[in-house]
């Protein structure tokens, strides 16, 4: 026997002959004849077109292509599952939703009509599989308008207008035992040209990637992080590959990436009644309408698609859709993570959290069915520059599936954020996953955290501005370190914080600002240097506008000390001839100020700018009470006793 009769004689075993009625016209190519009101189906020909269907298949396989398969038959729904298991490729179930192809960019009522299921839009298919094509005609014309190829069995019953919008037709019976057989051939063509594949593309990275892997291992160095059981190897940020000028390979790799937030950190600890990400930076803007407005830049500049997903806490839930609410016009996605018990593994608790609340709810299936690849995690507080190409394209060569970016702060290494290869957990979300784990030494400019008022008086004064939903720098500043700044308790409330300034402070200059105690500002005030404000308990200081404070805070305290002191010697006498006591403690007040701003217009002549805040102390507390007149009287008479004429 030869294996063509073996393999006719295995698809007559499967039934694939027997067609359902007799056959149309168009049908007739395919046929030996009718019997009993039954089309036979002729074997030959249906071997010719697996061989067809089955080629075209594994050429797409070889690209790496993306298949949709579809099915309503639930006789062979276990059959499909596991081809698509086995060969590893991803399938996508919204195509039960009418429209769900030519729909993915109509008004923005099947946008919301398609939130409410939990769905995206999914990437074009590069090939749709259909196994009951007479069941599914909406799948054929959504597929036949956007011009994707279709291969499909094909009935005697099927009209003349599907038929022709079928590419590849297998004609034969769609009975289980055939459909087994066709998910079989397929299954083992896609695995065979995978094969074939990863054999070629382990030659090419033995002979170009291997060298390089050996450069960037001399460069590395190894450090212990919290949380993680392995030892990192650091590859510093200048060691990495840049990725190409060429922004359609931009593109390219943007399209494989997703941008997860952790939205989780709520403000109490600066006083804030709300989510972190609700509080205002720049020009009426929150952190996550930078965040979203820089996203929705990305896209346009590139001509990407980078979804942002927002993972919230039950408590910051709530407040964060009504700040989305505004921002309906971007690709933001909203999901509430799951509770989970913290254990010891190499993913750090709160993305953990993320990536098994993201593979419960089927998410991260749908991003694979996307042809996205790597999840870029987001600390809630970093307000810089966040999507990093080079990091990605170094990722995607070197085949690495997690990644942390860290920076290095007073000899310490702070977690800035976090990638991970979204098919290495989909497979398995739980703990030790990623070996090795690999960090990247970023510079400090990509991390900009926001976690005291300290930091919202740096990132809302005129040292940084907001381009397209990113922090500039300003450039007319020399000192490349921002200024340390250190606020009393009455800062620390960010409404406390917001009353106490007319408008932000200009800090350009400013290495060293320390406040404590009631201080003011007022409005157009320059801050230079090292400055010190400290304004004692009772005492109020308010900073007039346009005040300039630059490097005196030692040579005003003399000035101010040395004021009080020789005020009082010269004025005091004066003061102590009043005879009314309200009139007395007037004028004795109205002396010591007086002599404050006699010594800073003398402080002016010699090019000494006095602390103008100084000027304006205020005693907050009550006046002292008058003395008594038996206290009077016991002066007066000391004060005769001690005057002795001279004869």
């Amino acid at each position: 026997m030869t294996i063509h009769s073996a393999v006719i004689q295995k698809l007559i075993r499967t039934n694939a002959h027997l067609g359902r009625r007799v056959a149309e016209n168009h049908f007739k190519i395919y046929t030996y004849g009718s019997r009993n009101g039954m089309t036979i189906i002729d074997s030959d020909k249906t071997l010719v077109c697996l061989r067809s269907a089955c080629n075209f298949i594994g050429n797409l396989a070889r690209e790496k292509a993306r298949f949709l398969f579809v099915n309503t038959n639930p006789l062979v729904d276990e059959i499909v599952e596991q081809m698509i298991k086995s060969t590893g490729c991803r399938n996508d179930n919204s195509w039960r939703l009418g429209g769900f192809l030519t729909n993915s960019l109509s008004p923005k009522k099947f946008r919301s009509r398609n939130q409410k299921f939990n769905l995206t839009s999914v990437n074009r298919p590069d090939c749709v599989v259909i196994f009951d094509t007479e069941r599914k005609s909406s799948v054929i014309l959504e597929a036949t308008k956007l011009q994707i190829p279709i291969v499909g069995l094909v009935d005697p019953s099927m009209p003349l207008e599907t038929y022709e919008k079928i590419t590849y037709p297998v004609p034969a019976n769609d009975s289980v035992q055939f459909v087994y057989l066709f998910c079989n051939l397929i299954t083992k063509t896609i695995q065979y040209e995978q094969k074939r594949l990863a054999a070629a593309k382990g030659k090419v990275v033995a002979k170009e990637e291997a060298p390089k892997t050996g450069e960037v291992a001399l460069q590395a160095d190894k450090i212990q992080i919290d949380g993680i059981n392995d030892e990192l190897l650091v590859v510093p940020y200048e060691g990495l590959s840049p990725a190409s000028y060429d922004p359609s390979e931009i593109k390219e790799l943007l399209e494989k990436l997703v941008v997860v937030k952790i939205n989780d950190n709520e403000g109490t600890k600066m006083g804030f009644d709300g989510p972190k990400s609700a509080i205002e930076i720049a020009n009426g803007l929150t952190s996550l309408d930078l965040l979203a407005n820089y996203i929705e830049s990305l896209n346009s500049k590139y001509g990407c698609n980078v979804p942002l997903l927002l993972m919230n806490d039950v408590s910051t839930h709530d407040e964060t859709l009504k700040i989305v609410a505004k921002q309906s016009n971007k690709n933001i996605v909203c999901l509430v993570k799951d509770q989970y018990q913290e254990d010891e593994g190499k993913i750090a608790f709160d993305q953990k959290e993320v990536l098994l609340s993201l593979k419960k709810i089927g998410k991260l299936d749908d991003l694979l069915l996307q042809g996205k690849e790597f999840i870029l995690m987001l600390k809630s507080d970093n307000l810089a520059e966040v999507v990093d190409p080079n990091i990605l394209n170094h990722l995607i060569k070197n085949k690495i599936k997690y990644c942390i970016e860290l920076e290095e702060r007073f000899g310490i290494a702070t977690t800035v954020n976090t990638w991970v290869n979204i098919n290495s957990v989909a497979n398995n979300p739980n703990t030790k996953l990623f070996r090795p784990p690999i960090a990247v030494a970023v510079p400090a400019s990509q991390n900009l955290p926001l976690e005291e008022t300290s930091d919202l008086l740096i990132f809302k004064s005129d040292l940084y501005s907001c381009d397209k939903g990113i922090l500039r720098r300003n450039e007319a500043r020399i000192n490349p370190v921002n200024p340390t700044i250190e606020l009393g308790p009455e800062f620390k409330k960010v409404a406390d914080f917001e009353s106490r300034f007319k408008s932000i402070p200009s800090i350009i200059d400013l290495d060293n600002l320390k406040i404590s105690g009631d201080v003011w500002f007022g409005s157009g005030v320059i801050l230079k240097g090292f400055v010190s404000i400290n304004a004692r308990q009772g005492e109020k200081i308010v900073i007039p506008d346009g005040a300039v404070l630059e490097n005196k805070e030692h040579i005003l305290m003399f000035f101010y000390v040395y004021g009080t002191f020789v005020s009082g010697l010269v004025f005091g006498p004066w003061t102590q001839k009043q005879e009314t006591k309200n009139i007395h403690y007037e004028k004795k007040n109205k002396c010591w100020t007086f002599g404050i701003h006699f010594l800073s217009a003398i402080a002016a002549l010699y090019e000494l700018e006095p602390n103008v805040a100084l000027c304006q102390r205020q005693k907050a507390g009550k006046k002292k009470e008058p003395k008594s007149s038996c206290d009077q009287r016991r002066e007066e008479e000391k004060k005769k006793k001690g005057k002795r004429t001279v004869l």
